[in-house]
């Protein structure tokens, strides 16, 4: 079957993930370069790319290091003459800030298109920030779709922004635009050659001369925006008005449209902004005036409604609707009409299912070592942070990628007495994207400091793709692979310890020897994740009922391949991939 992204014909009409029609609108505008960090919810973005063929015959691909680097290097290709794309959630935009807000400045060369996904529920994220403001703060314009036909067309629009204003242009999804399927009408696809690139030292060199010139310019082309957004924007349907009952008007953008729609149909007006940032003005005034009450409707920050309000315009917002979470149509629906859906219910508990590490998980092992250490432990962001759940339970802080190693090395140096003992963990794909730094500090100011790595041989949370530790392109080519170990001794760091944490002994003893060190260490706990295909496993062990005393013992690491059946342990041999670490804690040889 032909892969409806590539192939699909002018006309055709798919049913396509939001982060997939992404994808098709970037190669109907003739992408050349794709860039990301990969983070949920915008993970299938680069993912769908890659599958497709970023072999450099369509476009070029890449994993990069961190978003900082994939901002910079889509900036690269803009500059240099390729339609480029870079992608990432919502906190990698934290990380990708500071090209951002120059990038603002210096414009482009060839279009460039931001796509960056933010997580209202917060899914699988630590904060539920507004990627909003940060179009209003670096004055780049900000599409945003509330379906997948708008994914497509949104992105193709963006590219025309940016070459015609000379700007990035930021598309902001949240997680159910991303992770929803709608029909999709696709249109042709062409092929855009490079443009030239012509030197530019007052364009590009942003030194103090030539960028307070760049503001000037700035500011003229965010006029110039919120104009378009008055007149084309809304022949196009980018903003757009729908004029029903006008005793409510709601105002409103993104998923919180489908939301309002499903909840009052046409019992309401609606004013549907596509373009974000800058938002207009004119149109807000004059939706308002034709409606009795009106309500701007908008998930996480009140970003639309405060400019509502500096322009004079009397409307309800987070005094009714939430500032957290994710809304619904039933939640709209009872703020609003007071009423409320009817539900059917099932009469039964069911039971809570909590995120644990995976059965076979090589993490687990170390983190069991640890709560047998008694340790603090500087947690990070990646599959291990699960570790933090019970029954293991051994994660004390988790902030953001790479905070692990820094927050170690602080809260050494806030108490140097030696009566705590502490470590930091973090991910090999993490310990790259922005860890490295960290040992860096470490290794200079020297403090009492055990970082432990956790190389499974892949960035596990978000996919399994590849990074610069694996020894694989996003091709599956060999390159070359960054050594921990070399790289911790070229930062600064003598001992460097590698240990199996399946071989829970060994794993505590290398962890107690290093805590109990005078200076900086690094301790490498490596085992490939175990879904990894090449991954061999051995089989599923399982209990000897007879030699089974029903200590629980094996129940203590979490592994959800373990229960308690009839008193005594079972081990679900569907799950099991034989990782013997149950077996060494059985004292009574009964896990066989």
């Amino acid at each position: 079957m032909s892969n409806p992204l590539l192939e699909g014909r002018k006309g055709e009409r798919h049913l396509l993930l939001g982060n997939e029609a992404i994808v098709r609108g970037a190669l109907e505008a003739g992408v050349h370069v794709v860039t990301c960090y990969p983070g949920t919810p915008s993970s299938e973005v680069p993912d769908t790319f890659y599958k497709m063929g970023g072999n450099g015959k369509r476009y070029y691909m890449q994993y990069s290091v961190n978003e900082k680097v994939a901002m910079e290097v889509a900036c690269g290709a803009a500059l240099g003459g390729a339609m480029a794309l870079v992608t990432m959630k919502h906190v990698g935009l934290n990380v990708a800030a500071d090209p951002l807000f120059t990038l603002s400045y210096t414009g482009v060369n060839a279009g460039m298109v931001i796509v960056v996904a933010d997580d209202p529920g917060m899914h699988s994220s630590q904060n539920e920030q507004d990627s909003r403001n940060y179009a209003k703060a670096s004055k780049i314009p900000m599409l945003e779709p509330a379906d997948s036909q708008e994914c497509l067309s949104f992105t193709k629009l963006a590219y025309d922004i940016s070459e015609r204003y000379d700007t990035p242009v930021i598309i902001r999804l949240t997680t159910r635009i991303s992770h929803s399927r709608s029909l999709v009408e696709v249109g042709e696809r062409v092929d855009n050659g490079l443009k030239e690139y012509v030197k530019d030292t007052q364009k590009y060199v942003m030194m103090p001369a030539m960028a307070k010139k760049k503001h000037v310019i700035v500011e003229e082309r965010t006029k110039a925006l919120t104009a378009w957004g008055e007149s084309e924007a809304i022949d196009l349907g980018v903003n757009k008005i729908e004029y029903n009952d006008k005793k409510i008007g709601i105002i409103t953008g993104g998923i919180a449209y489908q939301y309002a729609k499903e909840a009052l149909g046409d019992k309401a007006s609606y004013l549907k902004l596509g373009c974000l940032y800058p938002l207009p003005e004119k149109l807000l005034r004059d939706f308002a005036a034709e409606c009795e009450k009106v309500y701007v409707i908008e998930e996480l920050d009140p970003y639309i409604e405060d400019h509502c309000r500096k322009l004079g315009i009397n409307v309800i917002g987070k005094e009714k609707f939430t500032l957290l979470g994710e809304y619904s149509q039933s939640m709209i629906k009872k703020v609003i009409l007071g009423e409320e859906n009817s539900y059917l219910k099932a009469d039964i508990d069911v039971p809570a299912r909590p995120p644990v590490l995976c059965a076979g998980c090589p993490h687990r092992g170390l983190f069991y070592a640890l709560k047998k250490l008694k340790v603090n432990v500087s947690g990070d962001i990646g599959c291990y942070t699960l570790g933090s759940m019970a029954p293991l339970g051994m994660m004390d802080t988790c902030i953001c990628m790479g905070a692990s190693v820094s927050a170690l090395h602080g809260m050494n140096k806030a108490d140097e007495s030696g009566s705590h003992k502490r470590v930091a963990v973090i991910g090999d794909s993490t310990f790259i994207h922005s860890g490295v730094t960290g040992l860096i500090n470490i290794a200079y100011n020297q403090s009492n400091s055990v970082v432990i790595v956790l190389d499974n041989s892949i960035t596990g949370m978000t996919g399994h793709q590849q990074n610069p530790t694996t020894g694989l392109t996003i091709k599956g080519d060999p390159t070359t692979a960054v050594s921990l170990e070399a790289l911790a001794h070229a930062v600064g760091i003598n001992r460097v310890v590698v240990v199996d944490p399946y071989d829970l002994a060994a794993t505590e003893k290398a962890i107690k020897e290093e805590l109990e060190a005078d200076e900086p260490s690094v301790v490498i706990s490596r085992r490939p994740c175990v879904l990894l295909k090449y991954v061999k496993t051995k089989p599923p062990v399982k209990v000897n009922t007879d030699k089974c005393v029903s200590c629980k013992m094996c129940m203590k690491i979490g592994c959800p391949a373990i229960s308690m059946k009839e008193g005594k342990a079972h081990i679900d041999f569907t799950l099991c991939v034989g990782c013997d670490v149950c077996k060494q804690l059985c004292k009574f040889g009964a896990i066989e």
